[in-house]
């Protein structure tokens, strides 16, 4: 019986452990532009309202993100997300993807930073004020 509890507490620690490392790191987009050498591949998640949503190019849906950080000057106000979810601009939303930096899809479309595959749902409405 306890090689059996150790086994099981082994193979819980090994397929919990991974599921905890792959979580994803919430920031910003002007966070991502500014540590986006430390972010480069990893699981992103970021919150922001729909600036663009162009769908089904290149198999997959495109969505410009802004959250009010950033500089509109350098464009690092601006994330774009690929997906295969849907939003309308506008929508309040979360995208939890992969962080790709310096993408070139050739034919001029170079991308400085880029959230891949990424999973897009509505963002929680806000909590309504309390009555004072």
């Amino acid at each position: 019986m306890t090689h059996t509890l150790s086994l099981a507490a082994l193979l819980s620690a090994l397929l919990v452990t991974p599921a905890l490392a792959a979580e994803a790191t919430a920031t910003s987009v002007g966070d991502l532009y500014k540590d986006r050498a430390a972010l480069s591949g990893k699981q992103v998640t970021v919150h922001g309202k729909v600036a663009k949503f162009n769908k089904q190019i290149m198999e997959r849906n495109w969505v410009h993100l802004r959250d009010g950080t950033g500089d509109a000057a350098d464009g690092s106000n601006d994330i774009t997300v690929t997906t295969q979810d849907t939003a309308a601009v506008n929508d309040e939303v979360t995208a939890t993807g992969t962080l790709v930096v310096d993408m070139d899809f050739g034919a001029g479309y170079k991308y400085p930073l880029l959230i891949e595959k990424a999973t897009i749902t509505p963002a929680a409405p806000a909590a309504p004020a309390a009555a004072q």
